[in-house]
């Protein structure tokens, strides 16, 4: 019976979460797709300033409605099945790293299922206003006849996606997301489950609340930043539209390979700095939500059944 409180608890985590970091994931997105030529912005603050200037500041919260809408199912996707796979690997004796490793890439591969499509809008989103900034700054990037558009909201988005490519327009760069949504599971779960335990003043016993908070910030920074590389592909893969001098990609080989060919391997860790910012918090909040036993009181309230 404690998973509806665990699926309240990610969901809550999962909201207070990309509240506060949301304008953060919007520098990442933009600052990932710029290439060499149409650099239009410097860092994270510069990109945020430039877009709360001509976006105002609700611009930085462009695409957050889809994030809010998926961000429970998500978060409880990928709670639940982590437990459940760590339950069922520890039917039998221990659980080893290997097998909690193995929870985590359960987890991963699950989420996927809503984190491919919820990613998909958001970018489209989240780099509308980066295209629309370039045209007016930076006239030379754009092509030739192209037409100022209003930038459109999720659902035209999402209807336009599946008119024209079907639920594989949604799942475009589903491979990336695998690629980097399994390993962040596979590093963040056991390194989390292995920190906590460090803060334990027992062996049956909890561990404090900071500990909890400080073990989600860490194990969440740094499966980020190892995974970067991958969020770099997957958003620039996962982008419609580019301006006229920017490269488009085939595919993950293709993609690597005209990102080294022309930009070098540093650009693989384009906005990392801002991922782990963005992690570090939604993951700490989450352990947060947890410990203070939200989902639980919530459940309180409600009628018991009688069994």
């Amino acid at each position: 019976g404690f998973l509806p409180a665990k699926l309240i608890n990610g969901g809550i985590a999962g909201l207070i979460g990309v509240t506060c970091v949301f304008p953060i994931d919007l520098a990442k997105t933009r600052l990932q797709n710029q290439q060499n030529g149409s650099r239009l912005y410097t860092s994270m603050s510069d990109c945020l300033i430039k877009t709360i200037r001509s976006e105002g500041y609700f611009g930085m919260y462009r695409g957050a409605a889809v994030n809010l809408t998926l961000v429970t199912p998500e978060k409880a996707i990928k709670l639940a099945a982590n437990d459940f796979f760590r339950h069922h690997l520890s039917k039998d004796g221990k659980l080893t790293l290997f097998k909690e490793m193995l929870a985590g890439c359960g987890a991963g591969t699950c989420q996927v299922i809503v984190t491919t499509p919820m990613e998909m809008l958001k970018i489209q989103l989240q780099d509308a206003g980066r295209l629309a900034a370039q045209r007016k700054l930076m006239p030379e990037t754009v092509p030739v006849g192209t037409v100022e558009t209003k930038s459109p909201t999720a659902m035209q988005l999402t209807r336009e996606l599946l008119r024209e490519k079907g639920i594989a327009g949604l799942y475009k760069g589903l491979g990336a997301t695998l690629l980097r949504d399994v390993p962040f599971s596979i590093i963040y779960f056991p390194l989390f489950a292995n920190l906590n335990n460090l803060g334990k003043r027992g062996s049956d016993d909890t561990a404090p609340f900071y500990v909890s908070f400080i073990s989600g910030c860490v194990a969440g920074s740094t499966a980020a930043v190892a995974v970067n590389p991958v969020d770099v592909i997957k958003t620039r893969l996962q982008s419609l539209n580019r301006g006229s001098t920017e490269d488009t990609y085939s595919g993950v080989t293709d993609c690597i390979r005209k990102i080294m060919r022309n930009e070098g391997p540093s650009a693989f860790l384009k906005g990392a700095y801002c991922r782990a910012l963005v992690i570090a918090p939604l993951f700490g909040i989450a352990q947060v939500v947890y410990f203070l036993g939200v989902g639980e009181f919530i459940l309180s309230f409600l009628p018991k059944k009688d069994n």
